[in-house]
């Protein structure tokens, strides 16, 4: 298939590598120059642009920051990328935004015959390497049967939330989680080596005791345990915590306009704010024990 990828960062570009391996034709685009020679050293051809991705395209593919990168893409000026996309093309939008935001884009893109559906994906930068992620998604059940062949090979799990936006929420939801699981663990691993424990062993006990998690499995904050997690790497590549705090901001809004409680979502919020405005909203989230760590 003729696939247009656009969005080639530490997560879109993984994933597009991986439908060129399972031999679909990909037509790639990003804004950044690296991004874009990564990805055209792993055998993608780039394109000069969005608009130019589209040519022959049967299906559209993108891995966006935030809402409004998305909006912009689509319904910007001039009518944006919708009114470029050939009727009855397959529109996949991966990225993490607002359920509104999906809904809308969705909306315009039927009224021009386009399928749109929203499929964030949770896994991390290891998982779209591995092509093991998991898609969360908000399509009619016909339109996510036209989608499982690609997210196939992409992904190990795909779930069917429910209509357009139903896949943004149930991403944000995880997120939050993640985002309150990451530093409960992190003040679990500080305060156990602030005593002089071994942080492997530390790890290990509570891994395999009522405090085991994600974070404790496959993603420790602490540098050392796991070789490759972000932590032993500098904290680099791997999940921003400033894309965290997006994260927890939409979280956030849902929250207040369907007058739910989210104490602890607005807790790790509030945290992980300040720890990007601490220099560290490039490194990955789970930089987050910095915050936490008993100064040396």
């Amino acid at each position: 298939m003729q696939i247009a990828f656009i969005g080639l960062g530490h997560m879109g570009g993984p994933m597009a590598v991986n439908l060129h391996k399972a031999g679909h034709h990909i037509q790639a685009f990003d804004l950044s120059p690296d991004a874009c020679a990564k990805a055209r050293a792993e055998g993608l051809t780039i394109a000069g642009s969005a608009e130019e991705a589209l040519q022959g395209a049967q299906a559209v593919i993108t891995m966006l920051p935030a809402s409004q990168h998305v909006e912009g893409l689509f319904l910007g000026q001039g009518g944006g990328l919708l009114q470029k996309i050939a009727k009855g093309t397959l529109v996949i939008d991966s990225s993490t935004i607002a359920a509104a935001t999906s809904q809308k884009v969705a909306k315009a893109a039927e009224s021009l015959g386009i399928d749109f559906i929203d499929a964030p994906v949770s896994g991390g930068t290891g998982g779209a390497i591995a092509g093991t992620l998991t898609f969360m998604v908000g399509a009619s059940s016909a339109q996510l049967e036209r989608a499982r062949p690609l997210l196939e090979k992409m992904g190990a799990n795909i779930f069917h939330a429910g209509s357009v936006g139903a896949g943004q929420t149930a991403k944000i939801c995880n997120n939050m989680l993640l985002g309150i699981l990451m530093i409960g663990t992190s003040e679990a691993m500080a305060l156990g080596v602030a005593n002089g424990l071994d942080p492997k062993v530390l790890a290990e006990i509570m891994r395999r005791s009522s405090g085991g998690n994600w974070a404790l499995e496959k993603y420790n904050p602490y540098p050392g345990v796991h070789e490759n997690a972000p932590a032993s790497k500098g904290y680099a590549g791997g999940f921003g915590t400033d894309l965290m705090l997006k994260d927890l901001g939409l979280a956030q809004e849902n929250a207040m306009t369907m007058k739910a409680s989210t104490p602890l979502g607005g807790l790790a919020r509030a945290l992980y704010a300040a720890h990007s405005l601490g220099g560290h909203g490039g490194e990955d989230f789970s930089s987050v024990i910095k915050l936490l760590q008993k100064p040396d």
